[in-house]
C-alpha cells in the first residue's frame, strides 16, 4: 500500500526524494524533543535509507504525509522496532509543530492500526512513547491501545502500549 488517505491528509510511501522535507522536520527541537532529539541531515539521511530498506524487506514502513494543500505535515508509518529483544511493530507519527493541537495524530492512529489489523492482518502493534509524553500517550488510548509496560528504549525511560487483532 504505497498511498492512502485520511480526511485531512494524503500519506505517500517514504522515499529519497522526500530528504529535505524530512531534514527540516527533524531539526525542529520541539518536534524532535521526544524522538533522541535534533537529527542532522547526515542522519536524517540514514534514517530515510534504512526506512526506505524496511519497506523492500517488510512490504509496509513509513510513509510522508501531506495536507489537502499539499504542504508537508510529518511522517507515519508501521515498522518493526527491537524493544527489550523483541521484534515488535509499532506505529510512529511526527507532525509539523505548527499542524500541534488539531488532532492529526489521532486521525492518523486511527488508519495506521486499521492498515495494521485489518488490511495487513498483524497480530498486534503497539506505540512505543517517552513516559514524560502525555499528549502521545492519549492519542494512543483514545485509539484503544493500553498500556501494557515500562522500560528502557535508547537509554529513555518509555511506555509501550499495544492493541492487538
Amino acid at each position: 500500500m504505497d498511498r492512502f488517505s485520511t480526511d485531512r491528509l494524503s500519506a505517500e510511501k517514504l522515499r529519497e526524494g522526500h530528504l529535505a522535507d524530512l531534514v527540516a522536520l527533524h531539526l525542529d527541537p520541539d518536534v524532535s524533543r521526544y524522538l533522541g532529539g535534533v537529527r542532522s541531515a547526515e542522519v536524517t539521511k540514514a534514517y530515510v535509507a534504512t526506512n526506505v530498506a524496511h519497506w523492500d524487506r517488510h512490504g509496509f514502513g513509513l510513509w510522508t504525509l501531506r495536507t489537502k494543500d499539499g504542504a508537508f505535515a510529518g511522517r507515519a508509518g508501521i515498522r518493526h522496532v527491537l524493544i527489550d529483544g523483541v521484534d515488535e511493530i509499532e506505529i510512529a507519527y511526527t507532525f509539523r509543530r505548527d499542524l500541534w493541537g488539531q488532532g492529526l495524530a489521532s486521525e492518523i492512529a486511527t488508519a495506521l492500526t486499521d492498515i495494521g489489523l485489518s488490511q495487513l492482518k498483524l497480530p498486534s502493534l503497539i506505540g512505543l512513547v517517552s513516559v514524560a509524553h502525555g499528549v502521545s500517550r492519549r492519542v494512543l488510548e483514545k485509539s484503544g491501545y493500553a498500556l501494557e509496560k515500562h522500560t528502557t528504549h535508547h537509554g529513555e525511560d518509555v511506555v509501550i502500549y499495544r492493541i492487538r487483532r
